[in-house]
Formats: structure tokens, C-alpha cells, sequence
């Protein structure tokens, strides 16, 4: 196995065309082929699926790929710092629950780091897919929460897939609201104060189990739900139909706008939210300068509400 191999592993799944993943890489087609079948050979794997309209990832294939980026990644800065070559193409993936600090530290990175060519990932996912991007390397870091309701299983969960759960910050729940929302002149919301308004959450898709929602309270009563995929539409119709949410009460006026305000809610419960990582392995440079900006914007949060 050599790293021009898994190079062109890397660009061949990009182009999902043996064809024009030869092109890119100035090499011929037959040259190309050749070189994927011998990594094959050598692995005891089938990493592409062929057929006439190209190639696609086996799961095999795919979990393979995630590690020969991060050889990639870490061959590149080798490069990069003892070369002096500084135009490297920089590749970073997160997979998140709907968190603005998460996309504030994201933006962070790459106006440091992003450099003159890169590929950023910023995937606000459902909660199980995030446990299986970071278990299959598709990104390198994933943010979710616990909480004592879901706690056993999220943990038995990443146990399972080898990744290790880092704490960032605990917050009281609260309810983010429209700022015209009748609710929004108490100072603390209980659940009952909930009942005439629709609860807005987030699909979980196939592992649409309470344990995986991305809002806590996930089982308490509710007459009128609507069920959303993205922050965008959710916090639409938090204003357009004076629906709520619940959750950690952390939201970035300056990426959200003003029109969504968090209140607390009067319950005996908490949110630990954190990162999940490969276990086992030391993360990249970018990763650890995303773990610094995750400190930097949470540690000066004011957990009780307040936006940053």
C-alpha cells in the first residue's frame, strides 16, 4: 500500500468515475484500474462498486477511505511543515446536532486555516448518523449531548463503534422561541405554559428513538408536533406559527438573527453537551484547533441562556 494509492482511492470516490478521477490524476484509465484492483488485492477488500454509470463505496470501501484520509491529512502537514510548501488542498468534516457554536467554531477554522484550496464539511446531522460518520471517519469530530434520559444507551451506542465522549459545557434546558411569542414575556417557562403551542423537533430518521432526539423532554406529552430536518425551518416556523423547542438555550444572535430568544424552563434536568472521537488515535491538527475554538466560544458562555 502506498499513499499514491490511497490517493487515488481518495480521488476516485470524489469523481465517482474511474474515468474522470484518471483525467484529474493525468494518469490513463488502465493505469488507474490497475492500481485500485492491486490495493484491493492487497487488502482482501472490495472498496468500489462497478457499473456502467461509475463507481460507488462499498461500506467496506467507505470505512477504508476514512482512514486513508487521515493518512492523507497527516502526509500533507508532513509535507507542508518540513517542505515549506504551504498550498496544500485542506479536507475537515464535522457532523453535529444543530448547535450555532458548533458553526461559529467551524467558521473560525477555516478563515485560520482554510487556506487557498479546501473542502470543509459543516454536517448538521440526525443523532446516530453523527455516531456513525466519526465511527467511519467521514468526519473527525461529532457533537451531540447526554442527558440522564438518554445517557446509557448514547453511551452503549459509542462504546460499540470505538469512540470516546469529551464534555464541553452542562446547560439548564430552555425553550427557544419567537420573540413575538406570548412566552416570551415570563422570565421562566414551565411545561404546562407549552401545551397550547407546537413542539418543533428534529427527524432522526431510521433511529427515530426517543434516546436518539436532539431535544430533551423528547417524551413528555404534546398535542401538536411538527417534525423538521433543518435549523433554517425550524427557527421559520418557531416565528411564523409561535411554536417552541427545547434544548440548551445557546444560540448565536449574530448567525440566527434577533428574532429567536431562549427562556428558561422550570424542570430538574440538564444537557451535557460535548464531542465524540475516534478512541484510540490522536486527532489532527485541524481537529484540535476545532476542539480550541469549542473551548473558546463555550467557555465564555453564560449557560443560563444568554447568547453569545
Amino acid at each position: 500500500m502506498t499513499l499514491k494509492q490511497l490517493m487515488y482511492i481518495d480521488e476516485t470516490a470524489r469523481r465517482g468515475s474511474i474515468t474522470e478521477a484518471a483525467k484529474s490524476l493525468f494518469i490513463s484509465q488502465p493505469s488507474l484500474t490497475s492500481a485500485v484492483r492491486a490495493l484491493e488485492n492487497e487488502m482482501n477488500i472490495t472498496i468500489f462498486n462497478r457499473s456502467r454509470e461509475g463507481v460507488t463505496l462499498t461500506p467496506e470501501g467507505d470505512r477504508f477511505l476514512g482512514m486513508a484520509r487521515q493518512l492523507l491529512e497527516q502526509a500533507d502537514l508532513i509535507e507542508e511543515t518540513y517542505s515549506g510548501k504551504k498550498n496544500m488542498r485542506r479536507r475537515f468534516s464535522v457532523s453535529s446536532q444543530h448547535y450555532s457554536f458548533a458553526v461559529e467554531a467551524f467558521v473560525r477554522l477555516l478563515k485560520e486555516f482554510g487556506g487557498d484550496e479546501y473542502e470543509f464539511h459543516m454536517r448538521e446531522t440526525q443523532t446516530y448518523d453523527i455516531i456513525d460518520d466519526v465511527s467511519h471517519m467521514r468526519s473527525e469530530i461529532g457533537l451531540l449531548y447526554l442527558n440522564p434520559f438518554n445517557e446509557t444507551v448514547i453511551r452503549k451506542t459509542l462504546h460499540e463503534n470505538g469512540l470516546n465522549f469529551e464534555p464541553l459545557f452542562r446547560a439548564d434546558p430552555h425553550v427557544f422561541i419567537g420573540k413575538e411569542n406570548p412566552l416570551a414575556e415570563k422570565e421562566r417557562i414551565r411545561l404546562e405554559d407549552l401545551a397550547p403551542y407546537p413542539r418543533l423537533t428534529y427527524e432522526q430518521g431510521e433511529h427515530n428513538s426517543y434516546y436518539f432526539s436532539e431535544e430533551i423532554l423528547s417524551t413528555a406529552e404534546c398535542r401538536k408536533e411538527i417534525i423538521v430536518r433543518d435549523r433554517a425551518t425550524l427557527f421559520n416556523l418557531l416565528v411564523g406559527l409561535d411554536g417552541y423547542t427545547i434544548c440548551s438555550g445557546v444560540i448565536s444572535e449574530e448567525l440566527n438573527g434577533p428574532q429567536i430568544i431562549a427562556r428558561p424552563l422550570d424542570v430538574d434536568d440538564y444537557m451535557e453537551i460535548g464531542y465524540v472521537l475516534p478512541g484510540g488515535s490522536r486527532p489532527g491538527r485541524l481537529t484540535e484547533n476545532y476542539i480550541r475554538y469549542l473551548r473558546e466560544l463555550t467557555e465564555s458562555l453564560d449557560v443560563s441562556g444568554s447568547s453569545f
